[in-house]
């Protein structure tokens, strides 16, 4: 194995086993401060959502198929939902551990970036840090917000089709498949609600990197 790619490897353990001091001392190794790491974070959140996004609306419309039901093989048909539920329900998981790691490299970042301000003379450059700071924090808030609304919004429609799919496994004939035609509507209306809060906690991602992005604090 390449010594990069072990040496990246052992750094994703150590992120991920809660060793965070000497992951962030091995990322400062190679010119990763925690700023670095939290916009990466972010960036990569970014595409968990949206890769949640596009695996909810497949399942949405493995649903409404199979409800429409009109010929063909039913089991070929529960399948399909069956995996881009399961697709969904972990992608999902994904994203919520990359929420909480962002939260966790956010609060290490303000605590240094707070320590070093307090460490400053120069008044003047001392103010100018300290209102960086504080719109970091802003950003952060705002975009933390809005990932957990996401979030309290993916957590119901997931229950609905994993309830939904448990009932197609034990019920796989057409008379289910139509008792379940009313819930097809309430449950695209909560999808289409879920699919605009991902956008939303997306444009608060750009703005918490444009943020981190325009300080001149080197961390």
């Amino acid at each position: 194995m390449p010594h990069r790619t072990a040496a990246l490897l052992l750094l994703l353990a150590l992120s991920l086993t809660g060793c965070t001091s000497i992951f962030y001392k091995a990322m400062s190794t190679l010119g990763k401060e925690k700023r670095d790491i939290l916009v990466s974070r972010v960036k990569d959140a970014k595409k968990d959502q949206e890769e949640t996004k596009e695996k909810l609306k497949t399942t949405m419309e493995n649903f409404q198929a199979i409800t429409g039901f009109q010929g063909g093989s039913l089991e070929k048909s529960y399948k399909r939902l069956n995996s881009s539920y399961e697709d969904a329900a972990g992608q999902a998981s994904k994203l919520h551990d990359k929420i909480q790691s962002i939260d966790q490299v956010s609060q290490d970042l303000f605590k240094e970036w707070q320590g070093e301000i307090n460490g400053m003379k120069n008044a003047k450059l001392k103010a100018q840090s300290a209102t960086l700071l504080r719109n970091a924090k802003t950003r952060q808030a705002a975009y933390m917000r809005a990932m957990h609304k996401t979030e309290d919004k993916i957590d119901p429609v997931l229950s609905a089709f994993h309830d939904q799919v448990l009932f197609l496994k034990h019920n796989l004939n057409a008379r289910a498949i139509g008792s379940l035609k009313d819930t097809t509507a309430n449950i695209q209306t909560n999808v289409a609600d879920l699919i605009q809060s991902i956008d939303d906690s997306s444009a608060e991602a750009d703005n918490l990197i444009n943020t981190l992005s325009q300080s001149d604090n080197p961390k």
